[in-house]
Formats: structure tokens, sequence, C-alpha cells
């Protein structure tokens, strides 16, 4: 049992980066903060598998340079990202085909993403580093007059300009459009089907995990803001660099991994083997599965299921940097990548990591039925590619069918807040945005209610 001295002004439960970046924002504010993590690791769903030398992601949800969040959020500072090419790779009819390569995503990553706070002035910067050794082969040149997947080059000029204008589209604008599930949107604004399933399918299917496009069209159209405004990227050194370098910049002892929460109120936390936590509000920052089970009543969303596939070779099949997407829909895999192009870190050297996700429920032999398909996809032979990892998560990114409430409520009532990627977008961008919302408003209740409490340090047993 915890002795009563051992007390916080605000327990936080989860270490995801929702978790963890709450607990740095309220800690730079003079907030003493406890974060109790169930798991033996901290990141949640943003954890990276080392095999061999190989940083392997379990989900590899894809980053873009145009999140605001990730400059905007304290302790992300020295992130750096690996973009890959501009725009996206389509394969279509045995072809590759080179799409949506924006004047704004094809500036120098690095300016896009580096931005003045003007809360206290100070300049939070996200590296975004030169990638890949070799350069990607040209796409197979088009006649005059033919048909790329996202139609013929008037389709083309048409659907480059829609992507410039949502790429400085106000955010506010976009959330005023009529609400529809994705697929019906993209129908009724008058693009031809062929650039619809071509182009923009198959790349919201990457950005949000929903092949069927049942997203809401206000969240689709924010993905698509992001992938025109900036660049498609990666964490150098694999996912769980997030949430280790949020951990890292806490006060030593802030983070308890190994404690497994029962049950919560306002001002109190008990776990199942380590007593009471007394403190002076909570912030539930787990998945939404796990927030319901503590707080009976909240909504738990429905989830899209992905499987990544990671294999390894000494022959590098000659994509370079880009991010491939299947324009056929012909078999699992929606979106895959040489990732070690992209961040050479994730690989040993001599070594080539190739990452492939396949939305849904997987094949029953998900692993030959990549194989296949990826063999297709790169026009190479695969026989010889070594599977390195399986990882298949059924609830592994929240769906967000309309109508979607963008800004669920993080605040509960005094004492109680609420946050992660299931109260936001269901993305890494989501997720920091809810903590952001949710410590704003439990710092207001705070400041309240009186000045902060000087609390003893908790414990160091298990500490991150």
């Amino acid at each position: 049992m915890l002795e009563p001295a051992y007390q916080a002004d605000v327990v936080i439960v989860g270490a995801g980066v929702a978790g963890l970046s709450a607990a740095h924002r309220l800690t730079s504010a003079g907030v003493t903060t406890a974060v109790l993590e169930a798991a033996h690791g901290l990141g949640g769903r943003m954890s990276t598998e080392k095999v061999d030398g190989f940083r392997l992601d379990r989900i590899g949800q894809l980053l873009s340079t145009a999140y605001p969040e990730l400059r905007l959020t304290p302790g992300l500072d020295g992130l750096a990202l690996r973009p890959f090419a501009p725009g996206v790779l389509l394969h279509s009819d045995g072809r590759h085909h080179r799409a949506g390569a924006t004047p704004a995503n094809t500036r120098s990553a690095a300016p896009s993403i580096r931005s003045t706070r003007s809360a206290r002035g100070a300049l939070h910067a996200v590296r975004a580093l030169a990638s890949a050794p070799r350069p990607a082969p040209r796409p197979t040149a088009l006649p005059r007059g033919g048909t790329a997947p996202l139609g013929t080059a008037v389709d083309q000029a048409r659907l480059g300009a829609a992507l410039a204008r949502i790429a400085s589209a106000p955010v506010e604008r976009l959330l005023a459009r009529p609400e529809l599930p994705a697929a019906r949107a993209l129908a009724a604004r008058g693009l031809p089907a062929r650039t619809i399933d071509g182009f923009l399918r198959p790349l919201l299917a990457a950005l949000l995990c929903d092949p069927e496009l049942t997203t809401s069209s206000r969240c689709a159209d924010l993905a698509l803001r992001s992938f025109a405004g900036g660049r498609l990227c990666v964490p150098e050194g694999g996912a769980e660099v997030l949430p280790e370098l949020l951990a890292r910049s806490l006060p030593p002892g802030t983070v308890h991994t190994g404690v497994r929460v029962t049950s919560v109120a306002t001002n109190t936390v008990t776990t199942a083997e380590h007593g009471e936590f007394r403190c002076r509000a909570v912030l539930l920052a787990t998945d939404a599965r796990a927030a319901a089970d503590l707080l009976p009543g909240l909504r738990v969303p429905d989830f899209h299921q992905v499987t990544v596939v990671h294999h390894t070779t000494d022959e590098p099949p000659g994509t370079g940097t880009a991010l491939l997407l299947d324009a056929d829909r012909g078999g699992p895999v929606a979106h895959t990548a040489v990732v070690s192009q992209v961040d050479p870190s994730r690989a040993p050297e001599g070594r080539a990591l190739i990452s492939s996700t396949v939305l849904g429920p997987p094949p029953p032999d998900v692993e030959t039925a990549v194989r296949m398909h990826l063999a297709r996809l790169y026009g190479t032979s695969t026989t010889r590619w070594e599977t390195l990892a399986v990882h298949h998560t059924p609830e592994a990114v929240p769906t967000m069918r309309a109508p979607h409430d963008l800004r669920r409520p993080v605040r509960l009532l005094a004492g109680l807040y609420v946050c992660g990627d299931h109260r936001d977008t269901s993305t890494v961008q989501g997720a920091l945005h809810s903590a952001h919302r949710a410590t704003t408003a439990l710092l207001a209740d705070l400041g309240a209610r009186g000045s902060m409490h000087r609390a003893d340090p908790l414990p160091s047993a298990e500490a991150a």
C-alpha cells in the first residue's frame, strides 16, 4: 500500500502518446503528476519490436509533416521524421504511376514543420531528414491521351488543383462542409470514378485504415489536407521513439509501469497491486475500451483491424523511398514500402526491410497471400524474402463513421477527464490534440481551485 503522503495533483492512467504528452504539459505547468501504465512498457499501440537489428512497428501508422501537434507538443522537439518520396506510387495494370506530388508537398519537408509557438515565442522544430541512398525509378510514361489510375491529363490537372486548394483551406471551412461517408462525398463532388477509385480511395485507405471509406467526409478532408500540405513520413528509429522522447523529458519517477488500475474517481485511483493513489484530478489516457471499463457509460467505437507483415531481403526492389499503393485492389496489401530506404536505422547494413499493411480481416494464410501480392506490386520474385514478423491488431484504429464528433468532450466533470485518439481523430495528431484539450481544461479547473499541491515524489519502484 502506498502511504498517504505519496500523492500527486493529477494521476494519468495510460502511458501512450496522449498520456505522456499530457504529463509533459502538466509537469511543465508545475502540476505534480503520476502516470500509471498497466503494461511493462510505454507507448501502447505505438510500439516497435526489435528482431536481429531490425526495428518493426506493430501498426506502422503514417505520420505527416503537416500535423500541427508534432511541433506544438512539448518534448517532441528532437523528433526526427523520415519523409517518403513526394506523393505516392500507384500500381495499376502492372505499371507504376507517380501521383499526388503537389507543390506543397514537394518542398523540403523541414520548413513545412517548423513553427514559432506564439504563446512563448520559442521555436519548437521537428527535423525532417534526407533519406534514401538510392533514388526511385521514374514511373512508366503514358502515351499522350492515355489514362493513369487517376484519369486523363485533364482529370489529373483538376485533381492537382483540388489538392492545392484543400492544402490551403482553413480547417473551419472543411469542418463546415456537409458530412457524409467519405466514399459518397467524393462521388458527390463531381470527380471522375477512375480518379476516386484509382487514386483517392487507395490513398485515403492508407491514411485512415479504412478501405471501404465509411469514414466521415470531414475526417477524410482533414487527412487529404495533411497529405497535400506536407509529406508522409515515419519517425526515425520506429514508432516507439515518440513515447520514448516524451517519457525521457518527464521528471524522474513520474511514470510507473506494471501498475494495473481497477477503479477511478475524481480524487483517487485504485490499483490492483499498489493500493490507492490520492490526487486532485484523474485523466484517463487509455484506449477506448479500457477507458469504458473504468468508466461504464463511455462509448466504445468500432475498430479497424490492421495487420503488418515485415520482410527482409538483400536485394531491395527498386521503388526507392516511395509509398506504394495498390490501385487495383488485387490482393490483401493496401500499401507497402521499402522502409529501410526511407529510414536506414530500421535495418542492419546490407539488408532491406519491406513493411506491408493489410487492412480489415486478414486472409487465412496471410503471409503467403501477402508474399504473392508483393511479387506483383514490386514486379520481382519474393520467394527468397524472409518473413521477420506478422503483427495483427484487431482493435488498431477507432472508426470515424459519419456523423463523427471531432471534438468529443474531454472534461467529464470537474476532477475527471479523458483523452486519446477516440476523443478526436484516430491519428497521432488526434491523440496529441485530445491531450492538449484535456490538459487545458484540467489546468483551468485546478487553477480555479487554488494553488498547486507540492507533493512528495512517488516511489521510484517500477518507474519507467
